[in-house]
């Protein structure tokens, strides 16, 4: 059984709590891209032109993430999407990759329906036990 809660409204340690309370051993969450590295050690929600009005998500995302860093009870994945996370169309060529920010020479992004195929590729077959991963073009 798999277990995915989307954490924006709420804080870790009770959607933590919720996982462990339902006996689902696998928890997956949808991150989001702020707390991926644009250098070592700096992040895109502490860049400057990172946009003011999703900063505040942003930086929830990346404290659920260290929060889930210091977690050894649960079998979680984090993925992060790229910058540009839209609707697009399924391509199956994408780039899969850790902390940093994947870009090319389009920007960074990914598409929902690339970034499904990832996630029910981690489902079926997880390579990402306690680990956050990335997924872009």
């Amino acid at each position: 059984v798999v277990s995915s809660v989307h954490f924006t409204a709420s804080d870790p340690d009770t959607l933590i709590a919720a996982v462990r309370a339902s006996g689902v051993k696998r928890y997956l969450v949808v991150g989001g891209a702020g707390s991926l590295e644009v250098a070592p050690g700096k992040r895109l929600v502490d860049a400057p032109e990172f946009p003011a009005i999703y900063k505040a998500e942003a930086q929830k995302g990346a404290d659920f993430l260290d929060t889930l860093r210091t977690i050894s009870d649960l079998d979680w994945t984090f993925l992060s999407p790229s910058a540009l996370f839209t609707a697009g169309e399924r391509t199956g060529a994408f780039r899969l990759g850790k902390d940093a920010l994947l870009s090319s020479d389009n920007g960074s992004s990914i598409s929902f329906e690339d970034y499904a195929i990832v996630m029910a590729g981690e489902i079926e077959t997880p390579r990402h036990i306690r680990q956050r991963f990335t997924v872009g073009y």
